[in-house]
């Protein structure tokens, strides 16, 4: 069972309290989020609560420098399997491999405030 703070388990630095505010960089999650959105992110601690479909803040262990907003597609050995909602932008797990989610993205704060649209795919 995969429960506590386990981004620190896996040498991944976890959020340092329990809600951070994300600046969007990129064109990975568009249409869902667009460069420059402002995200509000509550911290996971308990990372089995992560379910598909939901968008989230997370890092991967061979780069735990990178800090990225991608949608959870499943649960991994090692953690989950994360991709951006743009498929030809590839920074996430098909090139990074697993993820370790760090926070959940509650909504978007700016410039369209509220709750992000649901997976395009669906």
């Amino acid at each position: 069972m995969r429960t506590g703070d386990r981004a620190g388990e896996q040498g991944v630095p976890p959020l340092d309290g329990p809600w951070a505010v994300a600046r969007v960089r990129g064109p990975s999650m568009s249409p869902t989020v667009a460069s420059g959105d402002r995200l509000l992110v509550r911290r996971v601690r308990d990372t089995d609560a992560v379910r598909p479909g939901e968008v989230v803040l997370a890092r991967f262990p061979v780069r735990p420098d990178l800090l990225v907003v991608k949608r959870v597609h499943r649960a991994v050995d090692g953690g989950h399997w994360v991709q951006g909602d743009n498929p030809f932008v590839t920074d996430d797990s098909r090139a990074y491999g697993p993820a370790v989610v760090v926070g959940r993205v509650v909504g978007r704060l700016w410039p369209r405030p509220g709750r992000l649209p649901a997976d395009p795919g669906l």
